[in-house]
């Protein structure tokens, strides 16, 4: 697979000893130490954009499958270094490079850098080259540097990692910080100054990364853009918000009027119907069971991950039947846990898909909306919806004359967000 028989030779091809005292390019290259990484390789790029990284290996197209429309055009020609590695961690899910080791990262720096730096988080379950060409690409065009991390666990059984419910998903947090702070030394060791801006943008779970260090962290950040973002609250969010959907569909599908009645009661915005059945099959039943494990494991016994797809009223257990409010303190407190405030320190824009079926704007992007204008940080914050926008650009396919690309969007806003924060040096 392209991972394990492209990536890893290549990477390591470039990792070569250089003599003593040499300055070449390849030295500067291979010179170049992350901080607190247990390992890292350095490679000299004529092309850090997917144009360039398609060809040697340093990216994984399956990572961002879906996340874009086909046929985008994307930027191309950042010649600079790229670094590949790990942070030590414990967990195994990650095979990039046949490594087979989590807490994984890429760093890439531009030869033209205009002094800023861009750190994303991967969406879903994804891995660290997930928004290579929806993120990476697009920054690296304006010559900002750019880091993203794997959240430090990966695939669909990420609740195996940690003790205790919630520990998964904090370590996604720690692992944003843990990669910021090393980029910010790496970019000094590399150009001889740090960041004068630094930005946190992700889509998706990547988003809810990007509203978290906002509130926790706004030493390390000039501000941040999140795109259909996750958003965990003390109500408890995805878990409310799934099980409607999922008791309904079956029903629907069967020609029920009233259970489509109940999905759009549940706050999935109409219009989106097109694409409640690629849902339902593929993240609805997923999404519920991977989160519900990690947060409240002790619902299923010990079964791990949930019944898939498991009908209604089918006895204890099942996820369709889930009910957070119903469920013992513990579970939420876990959840509280790793819910959000509202209280950003820096300022944030959000972009939301109008149509989208995931993380709908009704239970998603204006809840967070209203839960910053509540916390008094209103001024911070630009929320902003994209008519026709569904949760990823892939989607896009199923109806292309209702929905439309949300990445044009992104990139305006990233304008907009540079305009607000003060623009970049040049060197």
């Amino acid at each position: 697979m392209l991972r394990h028989l492209v990536i890893a030779p290549l990477l390591l091809a470039t990792a070569l000893t250089v003599p003593a005292g040499s300055t070449t390019q390849a030295d500067r290259c291979s010179a170049i130490r992350v901080p607190g990484a247990e390992y890292s390789v350095s490679s000299c790029l004529a092309d850090l954009t997917t144009t360039g990284t398609q060809l040697t290996g340093h990216t994984d197209p399956k990572d961002w499958e879906g996340l874009i429309v086909p046929g985008t055009p994307t930027p191309a020609g950042a010649p600079g270094v790229q670094i590949d590695g790990y942070f030590p961690d414990t967990s195994t899910t990650n095979t990039n490079h046949g490594w087979n080791h989590d807490s994984q990262f890429v760093i890439r720096l531009p030869k033209n850098w205009n002094g800023g730096l861009v750190v994303a988080g991967p969406p879903g379950t994804r891995e660290q080259y997930a928004n290579d060409p929806i993120i990476s690409d697009q920054v690296l065009a304006k010559g900002y540097a750019y880091a993203a991390t794997d959240k430090g666990n990966t695939g669909d059984e990420l609740y195996k990692d940690g003790d205790r419910p919630g520990d998964a998903i904090m370590e996604w947090h720690r692992r944003v910080t843990q990669l910021t702070v090393a980029a910010k030394k790496v970019t000094d060791q590399y150009y001889g100054r740090t960041p004068r801006v630094t930005y946190v943008a992700g889509l998706s779970a990547g988003g809810y990364l990007v509203r978290w260090q906002l509130e926790h962290h706004p030493e390390l950040y000039t501000g941040g853009i999140d795109w259909n973002a996750l958003t965990f609250t003390k109500e408890g969010s995805l878990l409310t918000a799934l099980p409607p959907a999922l008791r309904a569909y079956p029903r629907l599908a069967k020609g029920d009027r009233s259970a489509y009645d109940e999905i759009l009661a549940a706050g999935y915005p109409k219009g989106s119907e097109k694409q409640w059945g690629y849902h339902y099959n593929k993240q609805w039943d997923l999404l519920q069971r991977v989160v519900r494990e990690e947060l409240d494991p002790d619902y299923d016994g010990a079964t791990r991950g949930g019944t898939p797809f498991c009908p209604a009223g089918t006895g204890p257990g099942c996820d369709t039947d889930y009910d957070f409010a119903s469920r013992p303190e513990a579970v939420h407190r876990a959840v509280e846990r790793i819910s959000l405030t509202g209280n950003i320190k820096r300022p944030l824009i959000s972009i939301q898909g109008t149509l989208d079926a995931l993380t709908p704007p009704a239970t998603f992007g204006d809840v967070y909306d209203r839960m910053v204008t509540d916390a008094g940080r209103a001024s911070l914050h630009r929320y902003v919806h994209v008519p026709g926008g569904t949760h990823t650009d892939g989607l896009v396919a199923i109806d292309k004359e209702t929905y439309r690309p949300m990445l044009p969007s992104f990139v305006a806003a990233f304008g907009e967000l540079e305009t607000w924060t003060g623009p970049t040096t040049r060197p």
